[in-house]
């Protein structure tokens, strides 16, 4: 035995992405795998979330760019707080979260916006769409999952996920309401 590390060592997959191992969890085969499949969406989904946020929140620019910047990080935080909770869930059911950005990618609804930075209005915009295709998808998640008897995903999709993200459209939609001037 010696102290040194054993660096530069790779092995063979021992499970493949898209697969539910067998858990004794009281759900089926074919519901875990379903679950595993929506919930890996609604994480890359929120991975890419979480990446436009802190996109948004160092390039911000302003009159409100401090509020903003501030904003953009608290939810950053709270998105970065749902992937742990989706991966884990994943993993819960016997399944293997995705965990590479690249393959996120490939998996996620959301638009990649452009590499440099954009106005305001544009970010705000561009972070309520985001937003309302996660929700969509999530709110279909959840009922599809309720009806597999998923009790659990259906929680976190609707306990967390869409409050979290209702919380956050509300917040974010309200930076683009036209309000009078003070004193006129």
């Amino acid at each position: 035995m010696s102290g040194q590390p054993r660096l530069h060592r790779h092995g063979p997959e021992i499970q493949e992405f898209g697969t539910v191992t067998r858990l004794p969890i009281a759900l089926s085969h074919d519901a875990r795998q379903y679950s595993a499949q929506r919930l890996n969406r609604a994480l890359a989904n929120t991975q890419f979330l979480y990446a436009l946020y802190k996109k948004y929140h160092w390039g911000m620019r302003g009159a409100t760019a401090y509020q903003l910047h501030l904003l953009f990080d608290k939810h950053a935080r709270e998105q970065l707080e749902l992937v742990d909770a989706l991966a884990e869930r994943v993993q819960t059911l016997g399944g293997v979260a995705v965990g590479d950005p690249r393959h996120a990618a490939g998996i996620t609804d959301v638009p990649r916006p452009p590499d440099g930075i954009e106005g305001v209005p544009s970010m705000l915009s561009r972070l309520l769409d985001a937003h309302e295709r996660v929700l969509a998808d999530v709110r279909d998640a959840a009922a599809r999952t309720a009806e597999l008897g998923d009790d659990g995903t259906q929680d976190l999709l609707v306990s967390q996920v869409i409050r979290t993200g209702e919380t956050q459209v509300w917040f974010v939609a309200e930076h683009l309401v036209a309000t009078p001037e003070a004193g006129a």
